[in-house]
């Protein structure tokens, strides 16, 4: 399985913490919470393989688990043993395709508005459907057409236009071929339920409460995985919170941080 050299961005020092960026963005997703954390943290943001600046290797078959190898080898060259490990959606299943591979290099986890379960049939379906049209047209309208409208909660959308105006301006910047992949590498996830009652770790659990691809029992499913879970709910926040919520986003994550000293 062949690994894929990452953009990333690093910023700040201290105990080292990743951060692992939704479908179908970059780790610009992560630029508003990131002032937050450097005073106390180094924050490490890698681009995902075919997003933002990072190469796009598509020639083998689509896998979480070669996603996770990407960021193992990211570690590896950094010099890092163990990190705080954090993913939002698309970077949660990630993150939990690394602790399979490879629980020793986690510290502890961030899981923020994803969840551990298999896609059901009809989701797996529409990823495999949006996968093909992006071969087929080679342009990005289906994300923006079906995958925008459920990145951002009702209240963004009604009062945040700037917020809603920069999502929908990355999700137009994705390469077609590195979003296809990626759809059907998160339609051929595994559940990961076992993978997290198999840990003990500290885990942070973040949800937007107006998150309708998330849901609560997505959530509850997770934490009733991992009994010592913290689970904090951001009002006023969709599917992105870290860009929705940016401040109460950082809030928790460096109270948990701060609780792991």
């Amino acid at each position: 399985m062949g690994t894929v050299t990452l953009e990333v961005a690093e910023s700040g020092a201290g105990a080292p913490v990743l951060l692992l960026h939704a479908f179908p963005l970059s780790a610009a997703l992560w630029d508003d919470v990131r002032p937050a954390l450097t005073a106390e943290h180094r924050v490490i943001t890698p681009d995902l393989r075919g997003f933002g600046a990072s190469p796009y290797a598509g020639e083998a078959e689509p896998s979480l688990d070669a996603m996770a190898g990407d960021v193992l080898a990211l570690l590896d060259r950094l010099g890092l043993d163990r990190v705080v490990l954090g993913g939002l959606s698309m970077g949660g299943y990630v993150a939990m395709a690394l602790l399979r591979r490879a629980p020793e290099r986690v510290a502890a986890l961030v899981l923020a508005d994803t969840k551990a379960g298999a896609d059901p049939d009809s989701a797996r379906g529409k990823r495999l459907r949006i996968a093909a049209r992006l071969d087929a047209e080679r342009r990005p309208d289906v994300l923006v057409e079906e995958v925008l409208p459920g990145l951002l909660g009702d209240t963004t959308k009604t009062q945040r236009p700037a917020v809603v105006a920069r999502v929908e301006s990355w999700v137009r910047s994705c390469r077609p071929e590195a979003a296809a992949y990626a759809q059907r590498a998160m339609a051929a996830r595994p559940d990961s339920h076992v993978t997290l009652r198999g840990i003990d770790l500290p885990v942070l659990i973040v949800r937007g409460a107006e998150d309708g691809l998330s849901t609560a029992q997505d959530v509850a499913d997770m934490a009733a995985a991992l009994p010592k879970a913290q689970l904090v709910t951001i009002p006023g926040a969709g599917h992105l919170t870290c860009v929705e919520a940016p401040g109460d986003f950082a809030e928790a994550l460096l109270g948990f941080l701060r609780g792991l000293a």
